[in-house]
């Protein structure tokens, strides 16, 4: 039989709602400081998301406006992000996704191993930790984009998390938001379920999942499961988790 041991959390869409909330804000604000008459609004900002990386996403909007950025003001620029990112966060602007932190909570209490592997800096990372969990984090370690050379959708984040972690794949389940989060945890052969965001995604035609969520759901907010196990509850929890994992493990076998 198949046992939970560890539970590997993307952060942004995942645990809480950011990209709309604290990352766009945050880039519109360092593009004013810098004078650049750039203003991306939610659906620009969401067409952009496909550029994996902050800097990435601000060197092809560059080169798609024949701006010619160079490499040492991309950097600047998202420099002067991080820190409008950071300020935002620091006044609360962001909350749980529907059913994370009770779940989280009960994977804590059953003695379940729980990590971040993330896309983001590992000072974004810490302060939505602390602004989120208070004095409670329940992670054991964060991979985060200075902990690896190749960023999702390269499988190296989640092969990094598992050698550090010692779990057995078999015994582990991630949960992404995104078509390169799922792309990188499939590839290290995870089991993975897909719980979106609030940006709108569509998922290509080589991801194939076994488990797909509209939400974690709680007491108040029935989730649904569009491809996975059956709920014993209104919402997902350990129980749910461990049978995911034995309906994978019964149809390899």
């Amino acid at each position: 039989m198949n046992y939970l041991e560890g539970v590997y959390w993307d952060f942004d869409g995942t645990i809480a709602n950011t990209e709309l909330e604290a990352h766009l804000p945050a880039f519109n604000k360092a593009f004013k400081d810098f004078g650049i008459k750039w203003n991306w609004d939610p659906n620009k900002y969401i067409e952009l998301l496909r550029i994996n990386g902050g800097k990435n996403r601000i060197a092809y909007y560059s080169k798609l406006n024949n701006d010619k950025f160079s490499e040492d003001l991309i950097i600047k620029i998202h420099e002067k992000k991080q820190f409008h990112y950071l300020e935002i966060i620091k006044k609360n602007c962001v909350e749980f996704k529907t059913g994370v932190f009770r779940l989280i909570n009960e994977l804590h209490s059953k003695k379940v191993r729980q990590f971040i592997v993330t896309s983001s800096s590992r000072k974004q990372v810490d302060l939505l930790i602390k602004n989120l969990f208070n004095d409670f984090n329940p992670f054991e370690f964060v991979i985060s984009s200075e902990d690896v050379e190749l960023k999702k959708p390269n499988p190296l984040p989640y092969l990094k998390a598992i050698q550090q972690s010692g779990i057995k794949e078999n015994k582990s389940i991630v949960f992404e938001d995104s078509n390169p989060g799922l792309k990188s945890s499939l590839a290290a052969n995870l089991p993975t379920v897909f719980v979106p965001s609030n940006i709108p995604i569509v998922l290509e035609e080589n991801i194939k999942l076994d488990c797909i969520l509209n939400s974690l759901g709680d007491e108040n907010n029935m989730a649904k499961v569009i491809k996975g196990p059956k709920l014993k509850k209104s919402y997902v929890d350990h129980s749910f988790l461990s049978d995911y994992l034995m309906t994978i493990s019964d149809a390899k076998n």
